[in-house]
């Protein structure tokens, strides 16, 4: 990935649309936000909208084209069922004298009111992991830490055509894709649910092809065989795609050795890796 740094927060102005991807670092600030409001948008897919008084404390960093910027929630410890968070220290999280290391999990940005100063973040659900179980459960008045988001990768908009793919863990950074890259521009996207019931509403995009792709009927490799079965139309191309961290090597590497493209084009994440809890994506990424 080609990265440029920077502490501003603010991408600096240019003539022409980006071509690299931009990162800009942020002081992380541990938040205390309660649920305001539960939406479900599908049967296995529920947003949660946060706010409260710490949303006051520093700016919420939220970027156009900085579509996967997420926060690390802190989950009420299993023991006690209390809620403790860490302080930022120069280089590492310090926790309260005397109180573990909580549970921590990465999640998408959805969404961000300026106005109101809410958070919305989108969770499957399920009831094998701390967060699907949480959320299963949510309701407004409870309470979670969010720290983050410590930055953001602003993608770049000057590419002739873009392909987007993910499972339903990146359906929010997905959503994002729609809704903010520009509308003259063009992308194939494919995004793997289990079934129908996984599918849910996404912002218009003119330029978009969507397609869902159902793996209780096309098998769990449904998103690597559309991915390995499409073919662009030109090379000016830039790859996207989040999901399951095994099918991310297998598309990153037929990205790279059919499609050949340049590893500064794309962007490919492995958000969560089967039988692995609380993968940690920042190390995922690697390939032979």
């Amino acid at each position: 990935m080609t990265e440029t740094s920077t502490t501003t927060g603010t991408p600096a102005a240019t003539a022409e649309p980006s071509r690299a991807i931009e990162l800009h670092i942020h002081e992380v600030t541990p938040r205390l936000l309660t649920v305001l409001k539960v939406i479900d948008l599908s049967p296995v897919m529920r947003r949660v909208i946060f706010g409260g008084d710490d949303m006051t404390k520093a700016v919420f960093p939220f970027r156009p084209m900085a579509v996967s910027d997420h926060v690390k929630l802190v989950f009420p410890e299993l023991a006690t069922g209390e809620l403790h968070l860490p302080e930022a220290g120069p280089d590492r999280l310090i926790m309260p004298e005397g109180r573990p290391r909580p549970l921590f999990r990465d999640y998408t940005v959805r969404a961000f009111d300026p106005d109101t100063l809410e958070v919305s973040i989108d969770f499957v659900l399920h009831d094998h992991g701390v967060a699907g179980r949480w959320a299963i459960a949510a309701s407004p008045g409870q309470q979670l830490g969010v720290l983050g988001p410590r930055g953001s990768h602003l993608y770049p908009t000057g590419f002739g055509h873009y392909l987007l793919a993910a499972d339903e863990t990146g359906l929010p950074a997905l959503a994002r894709w729609l809704e903010e890259l520009p509308a003259n521009l063009s992308c194939d996207v494919f995004i793997s649910v289990d079934s129908a019931a996984g599918e849910i509403d996404l912002p218009h995009h003119p330029g978009a092809v969507v397609r869902y792709l159902h793996r209780n009927v096309l098998g769990v490799t449904a998103l690597e065989d559309a991915v390995l079965s499409w073919r662009p139309a030109g090379d000016d191309l830039f790859v996207w795609a989040a999901g399951e961290a095994t099918a991310m090597k297998t598309i990153r590497r037929h990205v790279r050795d059919v499609l050949g493209v340049p590893k500064g084009h794309t962007d490919i994440d492995g958000y969560w890796k089967n039988g692995v809890e609380g993968l940690d994506h920042h190390a995922a990424d690697d390939d032979d």
